[in-house]
């Protein structure tokens, strides 16, 4: 089918999120078990994502964090693509350059997850915006010029 190219790295990302939610548990739950028993009783009931920052290692609540920022810009990303392939302009330079956008998220994820050096992590942030702002711009000129 015409433009629906794109649609791999859209389900390429979809599934890395996954990956990411599987990371995330596998890591925080032994976390969480390791803690100190609460005392009182419903003393560990609610607990929040902000309460276990400070309960439990910063390099375990680094996958954490990566989850959570795959649930922000990328959702733009899913959006754009999905209208670029219904209106069959998913293949070619949109497709590579999505193909980009998910290799340098993906590249984030793995770098936040372990290392977390800021600057580093925010060129390959600043890098996979660049490539989502591309498609945005080429969905805006497809859809206007299509009107």
């Amino acid at each position: 089918m015409i433009g629906m190219e794109i649609l791999k790295p859209l389900a390429v990302l979809a599934g890395w999120t996954m990956i990411m939610w599987i990371w995330m548990y596998a890591t925080r739950i032994p976390a969480i078990n390791k803690l100190p028993k609460p005392t009182e009783p419903g003393a560990d009931q609610g607990w929040t994502g902000a309460m276990l920052e400070a309960l439990i290692p910063r390099e375990i609540q680094w996958k954490a964090h990566n989850y959570n920022h795959l649930h922000e810009a990328p959702t733009v990303f899913y959006a754009v693509a999905l209208a670029l392939a219904i209106i069959g302009q998913g293949d070619g330079i949109n497709a590579t350059i999505a193909w980009a956008y998910v290799a340098l998220r993906v590249a984030h994820s793995i770098f936040q997850a372990t290392v977390n050096k800021v600057m580093p992590r925010f060129a390959l942030f600043a890098l996979s915006s660049l490539c989502l702002m591309a498609l945005t711009l080429h969905l805006i000129l497809a859809v206007f010029r299509a009107g």
